[in-house]
């Protein structure tokens, strides 16, 4: 197959042969429709995620094809289904898929991280039946590949972990592809939300994702109160989703008293410990949750307001390009939206940009 693989942390990745992926026992392969270019995998390339220990390295978690072949054991799939896969794939048998967590999984395996991913002609799913997620004909493999990461961890961030009601103010620091996830589903939910980025583009984004109000954080020296100022005495829930000390602090602080943050985006060691206001979290009754993606039984309610045009994640897609334009996607990290790439396209790039 051809795929994108770099061969040490940050060495420049390129474009070549690998061999196909074998069909785990009760896995499957996916032939990748289309895989989406994340932040994570940006990471993964830095050398931040300990689970890539070996090179070459296939990066991508954001993927919807069609399954190509299943392993033995497999009862709910069989080739030629559409389907898409959460970023963490559990194992179906720990105590905390047990209890229906699978986004916690204490044995998750992760495309992209722990074995080669979708930025690839083909890739290996694990425990296909606990993992993968029918799609219906209707939705494009494009807008499909979205769900998998950033659409569906922002949904459950959202909606389980912040648990946003109608009416309330809602910040969302970080405008990328999961922060614009965030605002989309948010702003559906009946929120009044805030959107903070250093970029106008971004932030134009957000209100076309339904932002009531947006923060350029390049523009105030105290964004939070910028925010608080905004939302009337602090946002009931905020969210980072940028994942950085400085973003997760702000978030914190945009809050009103009893409020809840929630982490989403990733926080790497690499990036310095997040110097948090315990203070006060103690005095003002704050909560504090973590998000990490979504379980696959937990897509229907998502994947039924998709459907139904509540929710369009196929608007935060930026850029649609051909696996060859993939190393220089995920060095760069740029444009606006969500970059994805097409592995059996050909030609050149299509999308918001115009291009």
């Amino acid at each position: 197959m051809r795929a994108v693989a770099y061969d040490a942390f940050t060495a420049p990745p390129s474009v070549r042969e690998l061999p196909d992926p074998a069909v785990p026992a009760g896995g499957a392969v996916v032939r990748v429709e289309a895989t989406g270019v994340c932040r994570s995998d940006w990471h993964g390339w830095q050398g931040h995620d300990p689970d890539i220990r070996a090179f070459p390295h296939v990066p991508g978690h954001e993927l919807a094809g069609t399954v190509a072949e299943t392993g033995a054991g497999v009862a709910r799939y069989r080739p030629g289904d559409r389907v898409t896969v959460p970023f963490v794939c559990a194992c179906g048998r720990c105590p905390s898929c047990a209890s229906g967590n699978q986004q916690v999984c204490e044995s998750q395996s992760q495309p992209g991280f722990t074995h080669w991913g979708s930025f690839a002609h083909y890739v290996a799913i694990e425990n296909a039946d606990v993992n993968l997620v029918a799609l219906p004909d209707e939705m494009s493999y494009t807008t499909a590949a979205g769900l998998g990461c950033r659409f569906a961890t922002a949904f459950r961030a959202v909606t389980a972990q912040g648990g946003v009601t109608a009416g309330q103010w809602v910040a969302v620091h970080g405008c990328g592809g999961l922060g614009l996830s965030a605002v989309m589903i948010a702003a559906a939910a009946g929120a009044r939300v805030v959107a903070v980025d250093v970029s106008p583009q971004a932030l134009e984004l957000a209100r076309r994702c339904g932002a009531a109000a947006v923060v350029d954080a390049c523009g105030h020296d105290d964004v939070a109160a910028a925010v608080r100022d905004t939302a009337g005495g602090g946002a009931h829930v905020s969210l980072d989703a940028v994942g950085s000390p400085a973003t997760a602090r702000a978030s914190i602080e945009s809050l009103r008293r009893r409020g809840r943050h929630v982490q989403v985006g990733l926080l790497p060691p690499g990036a310095g410990r997040a110097d948090l206001p315990m203070e006060r979290v103690i005095a003002w009754e704050l909560e504090i949750a973590g998000s990490h993606g979504m379980a696959a039984h937990a897509y229907a309610p998502m994947m039924e307001l998709v459907r139904a045009g509540t929710l369009r994640p196929e608007l935060l897609v930026g850029r649609v390009l051909p696996l060859d334009d993939g190393p220089a996607a995920l060095t760069a990290m740029t444009g606006p939206g969500i970059t994805m790439l097409e592995p059996h396209r050909q030609g050149g790039a299509n999308g918001l940009d115009g291009t």
